[in-house]
Parts: C-alpha cells; structure tokens; sequence
C-alpha cells in the first residue's frame, strides 16, 4: 500500500499507544465493546472487523508478512474503533469537516500509488485494514491532517504529533472511554490500551 497512507494510519495508533488490560469493571452495556461518551461500538462492530480482516487473508498471499492474531488483533480493532470516534468528536467541536468527495478522492490516489484496485486487498491485509474500514480509515488519516493543519495555524511547533495526541487525549478524558473487560481499559494518561500488567499503574 501507498507508504505514506500507511504511515499516516501508523502513526495516528501509535501516537495513542498500544497494549491489552483486562480491567474488572468494564462496560455497563453487555453487549458493548466500548462506551465513548454516548457512543456505543457494540461487540458486533469489532467481531465484524476482526473477522473480515481474517477472511481476507486467506485470499491472499501472506508470506513475509507480520500480522496480528488473537488478543493484538483484538485490541488492535478496538483501538482503531475508539481512535476514529474521539477524531470524530474533535473534529466535530472544532467544525472540521471531511467530505465524500475528499474521501474518494484519496481513495483514488491511494489505487493509483498501489498500481490498481487488483491491489488493494492485499494493501490492505498488509497494513491490517478490514475492507468494510478503509473509507472510516481514509476519514481519520483526512482529520488527523486537517487537525494538524489547524494546530499549525494557532502556532503549534511540534513535529512529532505531540498535539493532535494531547488533543485526543483530552477529548478521552472529557467524554470518558470504558471498554468491555474482554478487551481492556483505556488509560487517560498516556491514551493506551495499557497491559494487564500495569493493572496498578493505569490512570483512570
């Protein structure tokens, strides 16, 4: 896949951090994976990405390639999923918007730096990417983009992505993330999904 899309997507997990805590409290709403203030990702939501990201690869060619199984597979799709919704909600308090036609647009640009749509399943297996995603991913690269362009306006220096991270990680904070047992607890400070064995460490 295109290097810099998938730098960008790189990029905006792990500005935010990685890990697995299975926390005892967990989400009030059985059959939720996260609650982020009043948005609800059921567990379907997250299934749905696990399993069509192990569908696809079977269909192609995976040699050479690293993938994530089991629990980092699982964590991986639900941070992806919490990440695009606090994007939203920023996004949305600041009147940033991401169009259609700004989303195919990249989209097509994608298709033609991979050398065709014949392409695109394997790009997208390489860079863990479930088809049903790639528009929401696409959205989310488009708004980490504008919001650094906006931080850069109101005189951020930063290089690093240090500002779009203190903007999400204060967005957690307000709206508050409680994720489903099975699959962790969110850690305000550092904006992870933070190790089981940190269970003492994790800020709430």
């Amino acid at each position: 896949m295109n290097g810099d899309f998938v730098n960008n997507v790189k990029k905006i997990v792990a500005v935010l951090g990685a890990g697995l805590l299975l926390f005892v409290t967990g989400c009030s709403i059985t059959n939720s994976a996260v609650t982020i203030g009043k948005t609800v990702i059921p567990i379907s939501t997250v299934q749905g990405t696990v399993g069509e990201i192990v569908e696809e690869r079977s269909k192609v060619e995976t040699t050479g390639l690293t993938l994530a199984v089991d629990e980092e597979l699982n964590v991986n799709a639900v941070r992806f999923h919490i990440i695009s919704v606090l994007f939203d909600e920023l996004a949305a308090r600041i009147n940033i918007k991401v169009t259609g036609a700004e989303i195919g647009a990249r989209r097509a640009d994608i298709i033609n730096q991979i050398g065709g749509e014949d392409r695109l399943a394997f790009s997208l297996v390489g860079a863990q990417i479930a088809t049903s995603d790639f528009e929401r991913y696409i959205r989310t690269v488009l708004l980490a983009e504008k919001l650094g362009e906006a931080l850069i306006a109101n005189g951020d220096t930063s290089t690093d992505g240090s500002g779009i991270q203190n903007l999400i990680i204060g967005m957690a904070k307000e709206l508050k993330v409680e994720i489903n047992p099975r699959y962790g607890v969110w850690d305000y400070e550092s904006g992870n999904i933070a190790p089981i064995a940190d269970n003492a460490t994790v800020k709430k």
